[in-house]
């Protein structure tokens, strides 16, 4: 960290003594203003609900300007990565720090293809799952499972068990939603195809059956890698932050990961493009096109309860830039499988479009975000709307992962301990039930 020469002094209207507060410069950014020694100078402790204005950590991963609509991997804009790159290659870039070069990307080709197998026994934990059980449930118990079947990789404070375990979650993931899918069908287990690549076999294990031959459609492909590359990480989120925080415990990571997995499983969060396609959905069964107005009607009234999903983000200010890029990759996965005329589709457009008109939206910048095309892009694949978030997971595994490695390996890191402002009873005694 680069400390600034500018500091802040905190003083108090009491009487207290005033104490001066180091200030931190990102190499973009807002400054910080360390309050490490707070508490134990003054005996206060700073109350900021949601996390919305701390640090947690310093990070040198992924840096959002939510005002401007920037997206930063390693310093990368996300619009190169994902028309310059594959998934692999930014799964390299978030583990390593730099792209890689042709030999670093075939060996970790390589590496990660070797790894997508899973261990038979992985079957039997399915089993014990209801058929109509939802995805994630099945796949944080699978992802929390794997530490049962590889020991020799479960020492978080050992950088060789981070790195075999990062690849066997990057490699597997894939492997664990496509059962998880198979296993609500009621179909068989499609295995890995080391001569595919890595969402090429993602798609075969998803969609194939052993009846017949299957061929990767390459706009899908192209589609769903991007879908990936687009998740793949992105800075201090609520999944993120709960991967941290777990693994400052120093549990192994495919445990942290898990609980990773639990918390996307949120409709705030991972579930977002899930509940925009129900959205659509219940507009169409309403009507479709021609009720977007008495829907845009009670979204604008505060005591209907009706909201607009997939527009407006946490961070982004702006337009999300992921989803100015999924916007083009709906239209030409919907394009080339035929389904321009999809009502819903239709209806997502019309909705768009109002949206991006109406006062009351931009007023509130209330932009499209990457889960309002994201949706429309998996259900025209043929992904159902259950196994979303599943793919959510899939994308997001490296970025968890590699930001629990920058924790675990930075010198100062300690196990999360958040502080609270209590405003329950003070001290009493307890009366014997008779009086109470």
């Amino acid at each position: 960290m680069t400390p600034s020469d500018v500091k802040a002094t905190l003083s108090f209207s009491d009487g207290s003594p005033s104490m001066d507060l180091p200030i931190y410069q990102g190499s973009v950014g807002p400054d910080v203003i360390d309050i490490r020694k707070l508490y134990a100078q003054t005996g206060k402790f700073t109350y900021d609900p949601g996390f919305l204005s701390t640090a947690s950590c310093n990070s040198s991963i992924t840096y959002i300007d939510g005002d401007k609509g920037e997206l930063l991997y390693r310093g990368y804009p996300i619009e190169q990565l994902a028309v310059n790159c594959d998934f692999l290659e930014v799964c390299y870039l978030l583990l390593n720090g730099e792209l890689p070069n042709q030999d670093q990307k075939n060996a970790f080709v390589k590496l990660v293809t070797n790894h997508t197998m899973v261990n038979e026994q992985m079957q039997f934990f399915l089993r014990g799952f209801r058929r109509d059980a939802h995805p994630m449930a099945v796949l944080t118990g699978l992802v929390g499972g794997l530490s049962a079947f590889y020991h020799d990789s479960t020492d978080i404070n050992n950088p060789q068990h981070r790195e075999i375990s990062a690849i066997r979650l990057i490699a597997k993931m894939p492997t664990l939603v496509a059962m998880a899918y198979k296993y609500a069908l009621g179909q068989p287990y499609i295995y890995p195809q080391n001569s595919l690549s890595y969402t090429a076999n993602f798609t075969r294990m998803m969609f194939a059956t052993p009846c017949e031959e299957y061929v990767p459609n390459d706009v899908v492909v192209r589609a769903l890698d991007r879908i990936f590359i687009l998740h793949a990480d992105h800075e201090q989120n609520a999944s993120t932050s709960t991967v941290r925080l777990c693994g400052s415990s120093g549990t192994n990571p495919f445990a942290a990961i898990a609980a990773g997995v639990a918390c996307l499983w949120g409709p705030a969060h991972g579930g977002a493009n899930e509940a925009a396609l129900n959205m659509l959905e219940d507009i169409q069964k309403a009507g479709g096109v021609a009720k977007i107005g008495d829907f845009i009607n009670q979204v604008k009234d505060k005591n209907s309860g009706i909201k607009l999903m997939g527009f407006g983000h946490r961070v982004y200010k702006n337009y999300d830039p992921r989803a100015k890029l999924m916007r083009e990759t709906c239209h030409e996965v919907l394009g080339a499988l035929g389904l321009e005329n999809d009502p819903l589709f239709k209806l997502a457009m019309s909705l768009e479009k109002i949206a991006l008109e109406d006062e009351y939206f931009v007023a509130r910048k209330l932009y499209p975000n990457v889960d309002f095309y994201s949706g429309i892009v998996q259900r025209a694949i043929g992904i159902p709307v259950s196994l979303f978030t599943a793919i959510f997971a899939l994308a997001r595994t490296v970025g968890w992962i590699a930001q629990l490695n920058e924790m675990i390996a930075d010198p100062e890191y300690k196990i999360g301990r958040p502080r609270q402002l209590f405003v329950g009873s003070t001290p009493r005694e307890v009366k014997p039930i008779g009086q109470r």
